[in-house]
């Protein structure tokens, strides 16, 4: 259940942090008339991303055995690859996001409402795909029978509007920046369970071979039905038989992704302001050797 509530949570808090920068601005820049266009092109978002996810749980229904494991491993392997993108680029871009979102709703003012609508819808709807890809994934492979997993998910996404609500009141205040590295750090492995979930589907329905080939089995010490082994399932996806080819594929993703991501970044200045910094410091130069010429 934590590690659906983490993914609800994360996931969550982005769309909200958007929508709370998006009307924070049209308010304090007395642009009100802006914020119905704004809230359409939110709902439509939101309404897309429940359709979407509603799509896969109910769609992969009518499908046979291993069409359902085939679909539920492709998918998986997919959500992986989407959130692995967005924890990395949120990391680089959580200290800039304000003004980037700033940026694009003053091209969409000049433009009229349709564009306002489109940024709200394109600005929101990113995050929402996303996570109901994620979540039906995570749930899938949390699965113990309850609604557990689906709980900490909608648990989750609860809290991160309220968070988003404290945000835009000025009542809450973290950095975001180490916030975003934390979470995303757990993310990472929550989604390597879910990877090698994933494979396993994909073993299931024929596609990849080694299904009977178990890297180890201690069924008997972590029982799956005990109340341990369903915390560790709910939060790292742990299996107690896995096979060789999911233990091999989730150490070659877990392993060097946690690495990459928790290594320090922008410990220096960037090129682009080294060469600025030089441009100017030239420039001081010649302006001072003109003035003693």
């Amino acid at each position: 259940m934590f590690g659906n509530y983490l993914i609800g949570l994360r996931e969550g808090l982005e769309a909200s942090l958007v929508v709370c920068i998006l009307i924070a601005y049209l308010v304090k820049t007395g642009r009100r008339e802006a914020l119905k266009p704004i809230w359409i092109g939110i709902g439509v978002a939101v309404g897309v991303a429940l359709a979407f996810g509603a799509g896969l749980e109910f769609g992969s229904q009518e499908l046979t055995f291993e069409a359902q494991e085939l679909l539920g491993g492709s998918l998986s392997i997919v959500a992986v690859v989407l959130v692995t993108w967005m924890v990395f680029w949120m990391r680089r871009t959580a200290r800039h996001l304000r003004s980037e979102l700033h940026g694009k709703l003053d091209a969409a003012l000049r433009m009229g409402t349709g564009a306002l609508v489109a940024t709200a819808f394109l600005a929101v709807g990113r995050e929402g795909l996303e996570t109901a890809l994620f979540v039906w994934a995570s749930v899938r492979a949390s699965s113990d029978g309850t609604f557990a997993p689906l709980a900490g998910v909608l648990l989750g996404l609860l809290t991160a509007v309220l968070l988003g609500w404290l945000f835009y009141r000025g009542a809450l205040r973290i950095n975001l920046a180490k916030f975003f590295t934390w979470t995303g750090g757990m993310l990472v492995v929550v989604a390597a369970g879910v990877l090698a979930y994933g494979v396993h589907d994909l073993q299931e329905a024929r596609f990849l071979d080694g299904l009977a080939n178990k890297a180890f089995d201690i069924s008997a010490t972590i029982p799956p039905d005990s109340w341990y082994g369903t915390l560790l399932k709910g939060v790292f996806n742990f299996q107690p038989n896995p096979t060789v080819l999911q233990v091999t594929v989730w150490a070659l993703y877990l392993i060097p992704t946690l690495a990459l991501f928790l290594s320090p970044i922008g410990s220096g200045p960037s090129v682009r302001v080294k060469k600025q910094k030089a441009t100017d410091e030239k420039a001081d130069a010649e302006a001072s050797a003109g003035t003693t010429a």
